[in-house]
């Protein structure tokens, strides 16, 4: 079969014309539809990853106040972008049904947990808190002299009977605000549990 060029054009306009028509090619329909992205109207912030002390850059997307998305930094020099299992999951937690979002009490010989109030629970520690604090109460230590086997007493002022421990999830300005506290109601242990 010998056709020319102009002979293929016409062959060509006459068989899109055809398909058109005689299989109901409708152009209203098959106009290209944008999909609306996952992220379009999300603001980007930049964050660290808390779960670790590793200090890993998150980007988070976040749209009408929650959180849609979340992913590795890629401009971040700690992870270049990559996150492990556990700061990939971040979004799964904040949004878990089982998330605890109440405080609860387990009452002694109890066998399940009850909700409370956050003004009870508060109460609670706040009092127990002071009820340690005044049983454990150290004014001064008492300390033998080494060389001259004299009794010596040293003003202590202490709390022997509380001690905090922090947690790898908490920034530097929390871990200032925890230590300014354990100052405050007078126990000298506070432990940061990245070195335990």
């Amino acid at each position: 079969m010998d056709v020319s060029r102009r002979g293929f054009l016409k062959l060509s306009g006459l068989s899109i014309a055809a398909f058109a028509t005689g299989l109901g090619f409708d152009p209203a329909v098959a106009e290209a539809k944008g999909y609306a992205l996952k992220l379009e109207g999300s603001k980007k912030f930049p964050s660290i990853c808390h779960f670790c002390a590793g200090g890993c850059g998150m980007l988070l997307y976040v749209k009408e106040g929650k959180l849609i998305h979340l992913e590795g930094d890629s401009d971040h020099p700690t992870n270049e972008g990559t996150l492990c299992p556990k700061g990939s999951s971040l979004l799964s937690v904040a949004y878990s049904p089982d998330r605890v979002t109440k405080p609860r009490r387990r009452a002694p010989g109890a066998d399940h947990w009850e909700d409370i109030s956050w003004e009870e629970a508060l109460d609670r520690v706040a009092k127990k808190t002071k009820e340690v604090r005044d049983a454990s109460w150290k004014v001064a230590d008492e300390v033998v002299n080494a060389k001259t086997g004299v009794t010596e007493t040293f003003p202590v002022n202490r709390t022997e009977g509380i001690a905090f421990l922090g947690s790898a999830e908490v920034d530097n300005e929390e871990s200032y605000l925890i230590s300014k506290f354990c100052r405050v109601i007078g126990t000298p242990y506070n432990e940061h549990q990245a070195r335990i």
